[in-house]
Formats: C-alpha cells, structure tokens, sequence
C-alpha cells in the first residue's frame, strides 16, 4: 500500500477581513476528514501559499496538524524558488507534526536539471521528513524531468517518496513506474484527469476539488484503485463539469465561490493580486455544482 493514497484536498486557506478565518479552516479539516479525504495539503498552491506571510503559512500548517489530530496525515506545502525559505518551512512543518512535505520546483528563477537535484537533495539532507515533489510546469516554468525524478529518488531512498505530478503528460507515470517502482508514490495534480492517471499506475489525487465535493472525491479514488471502471466512471462524470469549473477563473477565486456555496458561513475572500471570480464563472460553477447534485 503507498504511503499515501487517495482523495487529498489541496486545502484552501479561508480569509475574513483579509486575515486567515482560522474557525473556519478548522471546519474545513474536520468537514474532509468526516467526508473521507485521505491526507491533506495545507499551503499549497490552492491554498494561496505565495500570498502568505511566512508566520501565516506556519500558522496555517500548525492548525492543520492540530485540527487533523492524527486522524489523517497531513503533507505540508514547504516549497519555495529560495532553497533557504523551503528549508526553513520544512524545519518548522516537521517541529509540527507533520508527516511529509510538499515540494514545488523552484518558480521564476528557472533552475536547471542539476540546480534541481542540488535544490532537492539539500533539503532531504538536512531535515528528516519525507518529500513529495510538486511539477506543476504551467506555474513554474520548470520541469522536473522524469530522468532527474529518478535520479533524486534513487539518491534519497524513503526520503522522497513521491511526486504530484500536473504536467498533464500520462505517459510518465508509466515512465515512474518503470525507474522507481509501485512504491514510489504518484499522486495526479489535475483533477480532471485523475481517471486515466490512477488507470497507468497512480495511487491518488492532490485535489481542487475534493475541498467541494470530499465525499464523491473520495468515493470516486476509492472505487477507482479498486478496479471498479464503471463506478468511477460515474462519479468522474459527475465531477467533470466542476474539475472544469473550478478553473473558469484564476484559482483558486472558482473553489472559495463554490465553498461559499455549500458551506455556511465560508467567505470567498482571496488576496491580492486574485479577485473574486466573475459572475460569468460563478454561473459556470453553480451549473457544475448543481450537475454534480452539491447544490
């Protein structure tokens, strides 16, 4: 069984008056862990990390890890394209409790495939907590070739222990699955495409949407790694319309509409430089919502 698995929230981070709506995080844990969710992502890309303040993101992970109590594991978003910060990050996720980082490739700066392995392997070196690495090309214009995934999990052996893959590019997961084997964990980044993911050899998605629908997400990645086709068929189609919709604007101003939706009290606040999603977009995830039976 992989270390991790499943549906796992990329979790949003709620704001009130532009200031963390902690209450509110704290009903969102509980609200995935009762709908089934199997981990959790705080700090993420969803969840707004670059709009953080160092002492928010800490404070974010520390409610998280709280608020979870062990029920489910809890992957900490700690990357950053300043190898310094993501050390620091991770040091302060691990003095937590938690029990795996979340890695992106370093942003903007563009490093290359050996900046990549010298960024990575620092970080395994220096603190003990197992690495999920996050390629996600579209945000941070690097990729973390399939060569330099296997060469890093080669080198670090139960240290980095997985990838959020979001390049979209199915035939690495096969490729994963050749270098690194069924234990190296392969978690889909793009929702609408976790059917064909698991299907090749992954175990589970860093889901948008799973901070909507836990429960069809959930069910959908369980009868999925179960082998029952015309289930998760099903429920991806009824999940369809909202992977979408979720991205009808910037993210992650779709999925806080969509919590404000089916969650008392949930604001859809975001920060700066994101605003509020269109009133175009809000009719585009009210249909998803109302298709998928959520509203």
């Amino acid at each position: 069984m992989a270390m991790f698995s499943g549906s796992i929230p990329a979790l949003v981070t709620p704001f009130r008056d532009g200031s963390f709506y902690e209450s509110a995080f704290r009903r969102l844990v509980d609200w995935q862990i009762e709908q089934g969710s199997s981990a959790l992502v705080p700090c993420g890309t969803t969840g707004e990390a670059p709009t953080l303040t160092n002492a928010e993101h800490h404070r974010v992970i520390e409610i998280c890890i709280e608020q979870a109590a062990g029920r489910v594991p809890v992957i900490a978003g700690c990357g950053s394209n300043d190898t310094q910060t993501a050390l620091w990050h991770m040091q302060v996720a691990k003095e937590l409790g938690a029990d795996a980082a979340l890695l992106v490739a370093p942003y903007y700066n563009r490093p290359s495939q050996a900046g990549l392995i010298a960024h990575f392997s620092y970080l395994a070196e220096k603190v003990d907590l197992p690495i999920v690495l996050y390629n996600v090309p579209g945000r941070t214009v690097t990729d973390i070739k399939p060569e330099t995934v296997a060469v890093l999990a080669r080198l670090w052996p139960g240290r980095i222990v997985g990838i959020k893959d979001a390049t979209g590019d199915m035939t690495r997961v096969t490729r994963h699955r050749m270098d690194m084997g069924t234990a190296f964990v392969q978690l889909c980044g793009n929702d609408d495409m976790a059917l064909p993911f698991n299907a090749a050899g992954g175990v589970g998605c860093i889901s948008v949407t799973a901070n909507v629908a836990p429960a069809l997400c959930a069910q959908f990645q369980a009868a999925s790694l179960a082998g029952d086709g015309a289930r998760a068929h099903e429920l991806n189609e009824r999940l369809f319309p909202l992977h979408q919709a979720l991205f009808s604007d910037a993210s992650p101003a779709p999925v806080k509409y969509a919590l404000s939706r089916v969650m008392d009290g949930f604001t859809d606040d975001v920060r700066l430089p994101l605003v509020s999603c269109s009133d175009t977009a809000r009719k585009v995830v009210d249909d998803a919502l109302a298709h998928a039976g959520l509203i």
